[in-house]
């Protein structure tokens, strides 16, 4: 046959010209459309009613989808002249919503065991980066010294012992209570202060003094000790027996959690070893593995506090014994949190319903929370009173010590979730006052810090300009 002599038949007609193919747009649609339908068709055929609305996976995957979108557009929110709200108050919020919305509460359906368990897991995330995050922390305070401890202790230990005593006062929580609530709201939250230092670092806001990296540093140190303090409240709360008793056991957990994260620690920097392949990969696997472990497995054995700072002692020395290969490491740890932190927020707020609290609770509750940052400001201010700071660079430091957001949402909840699963409907109704309380925290000082540390850092601190050297 001729080469241009026209087909003889059909069969002739190669399948590539019979077959129309969508281009372009149209395609790609096309495409993500059959994509979304196999994998939805997969997993219905596997799990069954579970991904149908009303089930867990449903619920889950609508949860986090609305709180990306709801975290993109709150980042979106852009004033004049004003930093951008953080995202994290749109994930809060979408949770919010799908739980008090008429009939999308009856098709977003959550089990608490599930939303336990994926709070945990987020909660073992943070812990673990924040071990990651110590080496520079320390380097800092050894730099630093007398100010960063100053203000890494002051103002946590102050704050929650006032929120403890004034909680004591107008909600009744008793002492032990008073003073996991107290400890829950006094963390500092880094998801605001450090993206927030580092602007202000880029722009050379600050940077003569240290002013950043003093902040970066003591917020390490205040989010482990209000975590270190929650833990051992925590674990007297749920304990059996004698005041004493339990406060040994609290002891006890602080003790046990730091010796176990010793132990895995120096394992994870003897293995994997240097000369394996995708080691980044089974590192990355492994710490985060032995850090959602550690948490759970508190649980499993009645030792809940001893989770957390076994996983912060863990990531740290294993970051000492990485050095500076850690850096690929945490990068990982990061896309993971990229994807937990929604499923957080979102559950946090997913276990708000607003008509069933009580004013008084709120009222009395915005109470605790401002007086709270009332001393914590004022406290803030006094530490740093000696520390070679002028009038402004100390009110932008008290000033930024204000937000509060990630450690809320991981640790606010924890308290609930061992009352639930003791039954107890007045240590329930405790847990729900803290978790309340946290969540009411995160929406008035979330916002309030980001805004506050975006407006006075060029306006309180000095900059410093590069200046070239002209021959």
């Amino acid at each position: 046959m001729a080469p241009n002599s026209p087909p003889c038949c059909l069969s002739c007609i190669s399948l590539k010209d019979r077959c129309p193919r969508p281009h372009g747009l149209l395609g790609l649609l096309l495409t993500k459309a059959c994509l979304f339908a196999l994998l939805f068709g997969v997993v219905w055929s596997v799990t069954g009613s579970e991904c149908l609305p009303g089930g867990n996976l449903f619920g889950i995957v609508i949860l986090f989808i609305c709180s990306v979108l709801g975290g993109k557009l709150v980042g979106m929110i852009q004033l004049p002249k004003l930093p951008p709200f953080p995202p994290l108050l749109g994930m809060l919020l979408a949770g919010l919503v799908l739980r008090n919305v008429p009939y999308v509460t009856e098709a977003v359906v959550i089990h608490t065991r599930w939303s336990a368990a994926l709070r945990n897991i987020a909660l073992s995330i943070i812990l673990t980066r924040a071990g990651l995050g110590l080496d520079p922390a320390v380097s800092a305070l050894r730099r630093l010294k007398a100010v960063c401890v100053r203000l890494a202790v002051g103002p946590c230990v102050v704050e929650a012992c006032i929120v403890a005593v004034v909680s004591h006062l107008l909600l009744d929580l008793p002492w032990v209570w008073g003073f996991i609530l107290g400890f829950v709201l006094a963390a500092v939250s880094p998801a605001i202060v450090v993206p927030s230092m580092l602007l202000l670092q880029r722009e050379g806001y600050g940077v003569q003094k240290g002013i950043p990296t003093l902040l970066m540093a003591a917020g390490s140190f205040d989010d482990i000790l209000a975590i270190t303090g929650f833990s051992t409240c925590l674990g007297i709360a749920f304990s059996k027996g004698s005041m004493w008793m339990n406060i040994l056991k609290g002891l006890l957990e602080v003790v046990g959690g730091i010796i176990a994260g010793l132990v895995l620690g120096l394992f994870l920097c003897c293995l994997p070893s240097n000369d394996q392949d995708d080691l980044v990969l089974r590192r990355t696997f492994m710490l985060l593995g032995l850090s959602i472990f550690s948490v759970f497995f508190s649980h499993v054995i009645g030792f809940a506090g001893a989770g957390g700072l076994c996983t912060l002692v863990l990531a740290f020395l294993a970051a000492l014994g990485w050095n500076k290969d850690k850096a690929p490491v945490a990068a990982m740890v990061g896309r993971s949190w990229d994807v937990f932190q929604p499923l957080l927020f979102g559950l946090i707020g997913a276990e708000i319903t607003v008509a069933n609290l009580n004013p008084s609770t709120v009222g009395f509750g915005l109470a605790c929370v401002c007086i709270g940052l009332v001393i914590r400001v004022l406290v803030t201010f006094l530490l740093v009173h000696f520390g070679g700071f002028n009038l402004k660079e100390k009110l932008f430091i008290a000033v930024a010590w204000l937000p509060k957001a990630t450690v809320q949402a991981a640790i606010g909840s924890k308290a609930l979730d061992m009352a639930r699963e003791e039954g107890d409907e007045t240590l329930i109704k405790f847990g729900l006052n803290v978790l309340t309380l946290a969540v009411l925290a995160i929406l008035t000082t979330a916002p309030i810090g980001a805004l506050g540390i975006g407006l006075a850092g060029p306006r309180l601190l000095a900059r410093q300009v590069k200046v070239s050297n002209v021959a």
